[in-house]
């Protein structure tokens, strides 16, 4: 008998508790439901105070945006030559600290005579740009295949140089939109007028030009022995013609080496004339943008920002008297 009461007492219990479960929940329903219906109650009653700040806020926001001049910004995408990034960068560095320090004197050896110190800024970092695309990688690949030569070093150097050397942004901000842009001009130029890197560009200029020079002699040679090659083809019979030609000192020339020395200098010519038409100012200037004005975030605008801050304000206010109230109350 006592084996057959135990599992009723068990069943009870299981009962008991899911019951006490069930209203459980019921009662934080009901107190959710309580709580939903003072926050409805509290904004119903208070619904004219916090749409009268809504309509100031907008107001207010509205009026500050048509008296506040707009804040503009031009972008200039630059790219250092000779080694030139960290004084790209010590050359900014020095700008802005003289705008914080509104150092006219420094401003007016720039040539800026008028300046407005308003908003204005100066800030420069790298531009991201896309990885190394197959074909690049195929290339280098196909450089590490041949023999080490000056040639093929000078080609792998530039390729690194290239890929290594990124672009740089370089962004002005202003409210006077009448002296900003002419702000602009003038640093650029500043930047620029650098008497070492402007002897290092003339000596880099004229190495190049050099190395076309010689370059374009030895493919006139390289030519002149392929054709050479090429008539004498039509002097032998096709079954005892070699692959190699046998010069003046019984050395002997692979002809498919030949072709690859000649792509190897047109290459080089190629890149330097790339170089020469790069390479006219230690910061060369990609693209110097145009002005546009700075676009603010939704609520950093005054229009949406002063409402918000108003109805917070309120509501901080409201939640203050409440806590009064209750301590008044609780030392009565």
């Amino acid at each position: 008998m006592a084996n057959k009461e135990v599992p009723n007492q068990q069943n009870n219990s299981d009962e008991i508790d899911l019951g006490q479960l069930f209203q459980m929940i019921g009662h934080g329903f009901n107190n959710l439901f309580k709580a939903f219906l003072r926050l409805f109650l509290y904004l119903k009653k208070n619904i004219a105070i916090l749409a009268g700040l809504v309509i100031l806020g907008l107001a207010v926001g509205f009026g500050l945006n048509t008296i506040v001049s707009k804040t503009l910004k031009m972008e200039v995408i630059v790219k250092p030559h000779l080694e030139s990034k960290n004084y790209l960068y010590d050359v900014i560095d020095e700008i802005q600290s003289n705008i914080k320090a509104k150092d006219t004197l420094f401003f007016n050896s720039l040539g800026i005579q008028r300046i407005d110190f308003a908003g204005l800024e100066v800030s420069i970092a790298r531009v991201i740009e896309g990885g190394s695309s197959e074909s690049d990688l195929q290339y280098l690949e196909l450089l590490q295949s041949f023999d080490n030569t000056d040639a093929i070093a000078d080609i792998v150097r530039a390729e690194l140089q290239n890929k290594s050397s990124f672009n740089h942004r370089i962004t002005f901000y202003y409210k006077n939109a009448g002296l900003g842009e002419d702000f602009a001009n003038k640093v650029v130029s500043y930047i620029n007028t650098n008497p070492y890197f402007e002897g290092m560009l003339k000596i880099s200029r004229a190495n190049a030009t050099s190395r076309i020079e010689e370059n374009q002699e030895l493919l006139k040679q390289v030519d002149e022995i392929i054709s050479n090659y090429t008539n004498g083809l039509s002097n032998q019979n096709k079954n005892s013609i070699s692959e190699r030609i046998v010069l003046d000192t019984k050395e002997q020339v692979n002809i498919a080496d030949l072709f690859e020395y000649k792509n190897l200098l047109i290459r080089d010519i190629e890149s330097k004339k790339l170089e020469l038409e790069e390479r006219t100012e230690p910061i060369k200037v990609i693209n110097f943008g145009k002005p546009r004005q700075v676009q603010k975030s939704f609520f950093g605008k005054n229009i949406v920002l002063i409402p918000l801050v108003l109805v917070t304000l309120f509501f901080l206010f409201s939640f203050l008297v409440y806590l009064n109230k209750k301590s008044i109350e609780i030392s009565n």
